[in-house]
């Protein structure tokens, strides 16, 4: 029985909700929301996680106020440039997943400058999703494996899953095995589609805010002990975990 997660992924509701009921800002509950993040970050670190993958802004989000949209952007510029040298101090990968074309070039330039000082690093991989959409991401994954097919000449396309698994974002990775959404909600909003097709699902009803490192260690215990199939019988999983214990 796997214990531990080796790569977990999150999606970060509630922050607006959580502003909402003490009087604030929605924009005071995405500022808490990421010091939530960085201490995601360094639990998972301690935790001997491998990857981490945070929903920041999805494909959809931009159908939010502009006032709130415009926040998020300075907001992600400013963590971005505040936070890089801390995680390259913490040996953490920075990656930002997701179609940054739209963003302007400050935030892209951000973006490139934050990935570029710790691409090196060969602690925990921490991929920021935003302007992220799972239907996007197996879109561009299918496009780009048919160019490189019709490129090299095959003529007709036939495409199978390691075609698309080798583009997809993230690919070099393991899969998310834990999928937490906070808030209370239980869907997953176009989030890793492809990735989390076997992911074990947490939903908490935590506020994004209110989601602390105590918080994590729970849903990653309850992670523990969960039998994961891939389509096998429990008996079966049962048999493979003695043949291993027995070797």
């Amino acid at each position: 029985m796997q214990t531990k997660p080796r790569h977990i992924a999150i999606i970060m509701d509630g922050n607006g909700r959580w502003a909402k009921t003490r009087g604030k800002k929605r924009v005071q509950g995405h500022k808490e929301g990421m010091e939530r993040a960085r201490e995601m970050v360094q639990t998972c670190g301690a935790l001997g996680i491998e990857a981490l993958t945070l929903f920041a802004f999805s494909s959809e989000n931009w159908n939010r106020p502009q006032d709130e949209v415009g926040f998020l952007m300075n907001l992600f510029v400013t963590g971005l440039t505040k936070e890089s040298k801390s995680l390259h101090k913490n040996n953490v990968q920075l990656r930002v997943i997701g179609d940054v074309s739209r963003f302007d070039k400050k935030l892209q330039k951000a973006i490139f400058e934050a990935e570029k000082l710790t691409s090196s690093n060969d602690g925990i991989v921490l991929q920021i999703a935003a302007n992220y959409g799972g239907q996007w991401d197996i879109l561009q994954a299918a496009s780009k494996a048919a160019n490189e097919s019709f490129q090299n000449g095959n003529g007709m396309v036939e495409l199978t899953s390691s075609d698309i698994e080798a583009k997809l974002t993230g690919a070099d990775i393991p899969h998310p095995d834990l999928l937490i959404r906070t808030g209370g909600e239980q869907r997953i909003s176009n989030f890793l589609l492809w990735q989390c097709a076997y992911s074990e699902l947490y939903f908490s009803p935590l506020l994004w805010p209110d989601f602390d490192s105590e918080a994590l260690k729970e849903a990653v215990s309850e992670f523990g002990q969960r039998q994961r199939r891939f389509g096998k019988t429990g008996e079966q999983v049962e048999a493979d975990i003695s043949a291993i214990n027995n070797n």
